[in-house]
């Protein structure tokens, strides 16, 4: 699937943000703001690919909204908290093995949850799920020690008298400084082969012409390059240049000059095939890099000088983090080490094709960032050479095991140490008096970190969460359908959703003569979106065609559009198959369409496969307040479908993109819209439903699903009463509560599906801030 294109710029959270501030003891009465606090607000990039969140990610979004900067929590790398300091209390709702399936399928009985929360994400299940969520570990004092590897043990933590001796503290000493101290100078340039004015190598290079003189205050840039070899050496073939805010204000593919001898794929991610319609050339990147720029830019990389060496680029302040974080004997941390160890991010993953420069612009920029905010000593209280060295161990250890046979790999793992744990950090909010709230039916921690109240129905559970939150600044509530409802029908429910799913991608369509152009109706009906399948409809008088579509959008409009339509030769009617499951469609679909989530974004159809992410961008830059775009691709081709996603900041925008693009013609194309029903983490999740077999184990499965139909109808109830609880507790939270919904997923023996997600800050009328 394809990842949503920003089009204002790819704008990423920054590393932790805003000062600290205690967190204040809230009280049953609640209350709203006063008119000079400041409110919280979210914000989350969750659409196309980018909607799957770990929980690792998860866990690191609820330990910074619960601490902020304290303990090293850093500005989650996947969404962002402004103002997270006047965050009034975060709740973490639970719903106990229910999954993205339970969602959709009782998708009408969720009202409150759909029509307030605006994020969502998709969830991978988890064996271990609360301890997914705040971390492992009981009585942990809290420690200074790196936000992504952390070991628990006292040797982590350096005593005072041996930070004289860290090389941090003898370059830098102890105090923070401004990030003047931390420009090399010309002496550390011309030492470590930065391209310098007047050097005899760097004839013909261009300098940047930034002469103002630096402060303080002067803006910081990060810049990351990708090479490949050539006849010339390294050139150019990819640069990023990123803000302060890790804002993305370049990121361009560069044609090399010379014949390129390798394209350093695995490193570079770039491909033959990538630079062949690329024009830029590296005077193009020069000149835009001057005129970005301004005279007293101050630019941030890892390594910076093979970057500017590429580049041919003469520029006279920069922050190298790879010097930055000193090492003894010349040695120095790798970014990806120095991105997970500090800022607890995961760059340069190996399931990436290539290292992504504006991911590593970034991870640079905030690495320095987070240096000259809390200054040497604390960067040196981290002990990064202990914690490399622990995460070498712990891959030696791993890398042996997998060499091991299963049988004794199995006996062996009774005895050895566990992997490097995250970090429990409701310990942190209990040594500040902050004592979190975990209600549920079943225990929620096992390692006595607190007492978890125990009930036994859902009711009671809420008068206990609407007592007990508003006094808790971290709460955890579980809630349950019962386990007489969840995991023995996981395979009836999901072949239910299936079906249905088929249901509402397929529509009929005629009668056609005989002897009708099948080509004709395929290319009429390919222009509202990608088509599965198309077959002719032989038992009817005349002859009809089911089409079964790859997307709700598509067949939504081909009955809209082609209702009534002439196509090959014939006035024909389109409409949905009739069955007991479709009786409520059309209820379905006008709440999709009004779904919080789908507010802003329409579906565009009838493009060309030739059609670039660029192209379109190019296209549609005209449109008002266009924020993103998202062009999906087949999960097993690769290939990108006629169709497209486009995100927009305000629905009325969005409904005058409608108005624009209905009949607009791109590349010989005429062009087809509507409002959008299944927009980004639901878009996959269909495909993969659509695309499942759900005829295995036909007997068992029979039995089920008229079990299943016996109890339906309890079980929506039950459903519609758990989301008139949810509703009532949310609206007892204060006004800046954060609230994260989790439907964990389900992973057993009756089968596995994804969990999701759904998160919002509490805002002065009930809805989410965002």
């Amino acid at each position: 699937m394809a990842k949503a294109v920003c089009l204002n710029g790819c704008r990423r959270p920054g590393g932790a943000a805003g000062g600290p501030a205690a967190r204040r003891r809230r009280t049953a009465d609640g209350g709203g703001r006063g008119p000079e606090e400041k409110s919280s607000r979210l914000s989350a990039a969750l659409f196309g690919e980018d909607c799957e969140i770990s929980h690792d990610q998860l866990y690191e979004l609820l330990k910074y909204a619960a601490l902020g900067k304290r303990h090293n929590a850093a500005q989650p790398s996947w969404c962002r908290i402004s103002h997270q300091s006047h965050l009034a209390g975060v709740v973490v709702i639970v719903l106990h093995e229910m999954s993205q399936l339970h969602f959709y399928k009782f998708y009408l009985q969720f009202k409150h949850l759909r029509k307030v929360f605006r994020h969502r994400f998709i969830l991978t299940p988890s064996t271990n799920f609360f301890t997914s969520l705040y971390g492992e570990g009981a009585n942990l004092k809290p420690q200074n020690t790196a936000q992504g590897l952390t070991s628990t043990g006292s040797e982590c933590i350096p005593k005072n008298s041996d930070l004289q001796c860290d090389p941090i503290i003898q370059k830098y000493g102890i105090k923070p400084q401004g990030l003047t101290s931390y420009i090399l100078s010309l002496e550390e340039q011309r030492k470590n082969d930065y391209p310098i004015k007047g050097s005899p190598g760097c004839k013909g290079y261009i300098y940047t012409e930034c002469d103002q003189q630096r402060t303080d205050s002067s803006p910081l840039f990060g810049l990351d390059c990708e090479m490949c070899l050539t006849a010339k050496g390294n050139e150019v073939t990819r640069v990023s240049l990123v803000d302060a805010q890790g804002q993305c204000l370049l990121d361009e593919l560069v044609k090399p000059e010379s014949r390129v001898m390798n394209y350093l794929t695995r490193f570079s991610g770039v491909t033959k095939k990538m630079l062949l319609p690329v024009k830029t050339r590296l005077s193009d990147i020069q000149t835009r890099l001057k005129e970005i720029l301004p005279h007293d830019a101050v630019l941030v990389g890892h390594s910076l000088n093979a970057d500017l060496q590429a580049l041919e680029m003469i520029h006279p302040s920069v922050i190298d983090t790879s010097l930055l974080f000193a090492r003894n004997e010349g040695r120095r941390f790798k970014l990806k080490f120095l991105a997970k160890a500090v800022l607890g991010k995961e760059i340069q993953c190996e399931q990436k094709l290539g290292h992504d420069p504006a991911e590593d612009a970034r991870a640079a920029l905030e690495l320095a960032q987070f240096f000259i905010e809390q200054g040497p000593a604390k960067v040196a209280e981290l002990n990064l050479e202990m914690l490399l060295t622990t995460e070498k161990l712990a891959e030696d250890s791993q890398n042996k095991a997998a060499l091991q046979p299963q049988g004794c790999r199995d006996q062996k793992q009774l005895n050895e140490p566990p992997h490097l744990s995250k970090p429990c950090f409701l310990d942190c909010l209990q040594v500040t008096g902050q004592k979190p709230v975990l209600l549920g039916r079943q225990g929620l921690d096992s390692s006595g970190l607190c007492q978890s109240n125990l009930s036994t129905s859902n009711k009671q559970i809420l008068q206990r969460a609407l007592e007990d939150v508003p006094l808790s600044t971290f709460s955890i509530i579980q809630f349950s359908l019962g386990p007489e409802y969840i995991a023995s029908h996981l395979l009836a429910l999901c072949e239910q959703v299936r079906s249905k799913l088929a249901d509402m991608l397929t529509i009929y369509a005629g009668p056609f003569e005989e002897g009708f152009c099948l080509h004709s109706v395929k290319k009429e009906f390919g222009r509202c979106g990608p088509i599965q399948s198309l077959t002719v409809v032989t038992e009817t008088y005349k002859p009809y065609v089911c089409i079964q579509y790859e997307v709700l959008e598509a067949a939504q409009l081909a009955v809209e559009s082609l209702n009534g339509a002439e196509v090959a030769g014939s006035c024909i009617k389109v409409q949905r198959p009739v069955t007991a499951a479709m009786l409520d469609c059309d209820d379905l679909i006008k709440e999709l369409e009004l779904d919080v989530e789908n507010e802003g974004v329409i579906y565009v159809a009838g493009l060309k496969k030739s059609l670039t992410e660029r192209d379109l961008q190019e296209e549609f830059s005209q449109l008002k307040d266009l924020e993103t775009l998202f062009l999906p691709k087949d999960l097993q081709s690769g290939k990108h479908r006629n169709c497209c996603f486009l995100k927009f900041q305000e629905s009325q925008s969005a409904a005058d993109a409608l108005e624009v693009i209905n009949g607009w013609t791109v590349k010989g194309r005429k062009l087809r819209s509507r409002n959008a029903l299944a927009s980004g983490h639901l878009w996959r999740w269909i495909w993969q439903m659509n695309h499942s077999n759900g005829k295995q184990g036909g007997h068992i499965l029979y039995e089920k699903m008229e079990q299943l139909s016996d109890s339906e109808q309890d079980l929506r109830k039950k459903v519609k009463k758990l989301d008139h609880h949810i509703k009532k507790l949310y609206r007892s939270l204060q006004n800046n509560t954060l609230c994260v919904v989790l439907f964990p997923g389900v992973s057993s023996r009756h089968g596995a599906q994804p969990g999701l997600g759904l998160m919002a800050v509490k805002d002065d009328g009930g809805r989410s801030a965002h």
